[in-house]
């Protein structure tokens, strides 16, 4: 499907088109938009750039050369037309996951958890991972990192960012534990005051 036909947006024609590449036909001679992103160095020291593009309908992820300085050319789309911003991304025991927002504004929404076997391959909406009060807005807050737990392997830090546009100067963050269930899915709850 060509850019250049008219389709109503959010119609079913619409979503199926951005799947199939809709804003990356039209961006491609000059270069896919990188808005809200992260940067992800592998345990092989394999660099991945996670932007929101085409217009914050979808995720990108794009290999890195081996000096961390330009693109290989190999990325895959996320979740089209989902509207995902602020990746966040971690790997445990071997799994991929990825942490975002959807795309409210400066409003907080609830965070989405999304899985893979591997960094480039097919990824799975999981679920909200945060629990407990105030968990449908992310505890005021939307995601802007993982921290891995320096000397203890498989333990991981929630970095968010909290906005307030009425004075953006004193805008804050809330850094979580990531915990796991049963299972190894990661969740998020709110604590007053924790440590490692």
């Amino acid at each position: 499907m060509k850019f250049t036909e008219k389709l109503k947006d959010w119609s079913e024609e619409w979503k199926t088109a951005v799947k199939q590449g809709l804003f990356i036909q039209r961006d491609f001679t000059k270069g896919q938009m990188a808005r809200d992103m992260t940067l992800y160095v592998d345990d092989n020291g394999k660099a991945y750039h996670i932007h929101a593009s085409e217009e914050n309908l979808t995720l990108h992820i794009s290999e890195l050369n081996d000096d961390y300085i330009d693109f290989t050319g190999k990325y895959i789309t996320v979740a089209p037309a989902g509207h995902n911003e602020a990746p966040s991304l971690f790997k445990k025991d071997g799994k991929y996951f990825m942490i975002t927002s959807g795309c409210t504004g400066w409003a907080p929404n609830a965070a989405r958890l999304m899985s893979a076997d591997s960094i480039m391959g097919e990824w799975s909406f999981i679920g909200n991972p945060c629990i407990g009060d105030k968990a449908d807005i992310s505890y005021n807050s939307q995601s802007t990192n993982i921290l891995p737990v320096p000397g203890k392997k498989g333990q991981f830090i929630f970095m968010a960012d909290r906005w307030v546009p009425e004075n953006a100067i004193d805008g804050r963050y809330i850094w979580l534990p990531i915990q796991f269930d049963q299972k190894g899915i990661p969740f998020l709850e709110w604590k007053d005051e924790w440590s490692y």
